[in-house]
């Protein structure tokens, strides 16, 4: 199970205490602190089970005291846990934790509750992760062994609010959510088909963790967003083209004939050529269908050009400032983002926009792409409203932006 790498580990920290406690031999009788010593000599070679039999004979002495048969026991729980001894490990764990106090206690209640999990023996290993809390230690280990364990028994409800707690407390505290927090709370969302909750989740690991599975599966479902408008369609594969997760030849084509039918021909030239670029596009039986998209692009791409200052100087004429915003981003895409930015603002201070929430958006995806503007950007992002998705995208872009 996933709790296994972390139970041999301790196993080896148990060791090291045990060598320890021997090799000073402090408070420790010759009879006992020389079979010790050789016990934990004996694991360092990976020899457990003879370790184990060292154990067992500085365990036959008489008479010893509290402090000898507490680093027996440290040494038997680690020399039993490597020698695969699940139920001697617990029984020595679980002596040892009846005679130690403070923030070890913890510690130990968690490996024991950890051992039983290996030995798939939930109920106990339930037990021991109260007990893990009850004595302070709330750390990400037991609360990661804690939801394995209500995942197990299929209570991913407990697993929700567990992690959805925590998640609200660093968001309250100021702090980012931890990555693990966050996942399990996804996971237990999609389990208990709370799609809207795994939706909002998904987007805090992306915004707090900007990796490239989460842009993917983000990006994936964004389309599907309640009151997302299909006009926003080109705008997604922008994004995942910005970060990265384009992979496929029939995305990089798709995206390519979007930007093409979108009137934004350099850009369908761009992702055509970084498709090429990377060994994506130009072979197999389409490449044919590739090389033709992107000549289209280009032919098409000089023809934009050419009448861009004229479709500016007729939508400087218009009363609504939708054409200069346009036409603004049109620039934009041609490289041109000065000209752009300049376009895009007039358009905006024209006022009477349709879509003034998607005005703001092209102004700050203009501002990222030049770096005297920037730091105006956030800004501008940060304003986007509206529930047709331009919202949705100006956040993402503001992650994009810093990534």
């Amino acid at each position: 199970m996933k709790y296994a790498n972390a139970w041999r580990a301790f196993g080896l920290a148990l060791a090291a205490a045990g060598l320890i406690h021997s090799a000073q031999a402090q408070g420790l009788r010759p009879e006992v602190g020389k079979p010790l010593q050789q016990a934990g000599e004996l694991l360092k070679a990976g020899k457990a089970r003879e370790a184990l039999a060292k154990v067992r004979e500085a365990e036959a002495v008489g008479g010893k005291s509290a402090a000898e048969q507490l680093t027996i026991d440290r040494m038997k729980a680690a020399a039993a846990q490597r020698a695969g001894d699940m139920g001697l490990a617990i029984q020595a764990l679980e002596s040892i934790h009846g005679r130690v106090g403070g923030s070890e206690q913890g510690q130990l209640a968690e490996q024991i509750a950890a051992a039983y999990a290996q030995q798939r023996n939930n109920a106990k290993a339930a037990q021991w992760v109260e007990k893990a809390i009850a004595s302070g230690n709330t750390g990400s280990g037991i609360r990661q062994l804690q939801s394995y364990l209500q995942g197990a028994t299929g209570d991913f409800a407990a697993v929700a609010r567990e992690a959805a707690a925590a998640v609200a407390a660093a968001e309250q505290a100021g702090r980012r959510p931890a990555e693990g927090d966050l996942l399990r709370l996804a996971d237990a969302q999609q389990r208990l088909n709370n799609l809207a909750g795994y939706g909002n989740t998904l987007e805090k690991l992306l915004l707090n963790y900007p990796k490239k599975d989460y842009w993917s599966a983000y990006l994936a479902r964004l389309p599907r967003k309640a009151g997302f408008s299909s006009r926003y369609e080109l705008d997604v594969w922008r994004l995942r083209f910005a970060s990265d997760t384009l992979s496929k030849p029939e995305e990089y084509m798709e995206m390519a004939q979007l930007a093409l039918q979108a009137g934004h021909p350099a850009e369908g030239r761009r992702v055509a050529e970084q498709g090429f670029k990377l060994g994506v596009l130009g072979t197999g039986a389409e490449a044919g269908r590739h090389q033709r998209l992107r000549d289209l692009a280009i032919r098409q791409e000089e023809s934009v050009k050419a009448g861009l200052s004229a479709r500016a100087s007729e939508a400087a004429k218009q009363v609504e400032g939708d054409a200069l915003v346009n036409i603004g981003y049109a620039f934009v895409t041609i490289g041109d983002v000065d000209q752009g930015l300049k376009f895009i603002e007039q358009g905006i201070a024209k006022g009477k926009l349709k879509r003034p929430d998607e005005a703001k958006l092209r102004l700050g995806m203009a501002q990222l792409q030049s770096a005297a503007t920037r730091a105006k950007a956030t800004a501008t992002l940060r304003s986007v409203r509206g529930t047709e998705g331009t919202a949705d995208i100006a956040r993402l872009w503001l992650v994009a932006g810093n990534s």
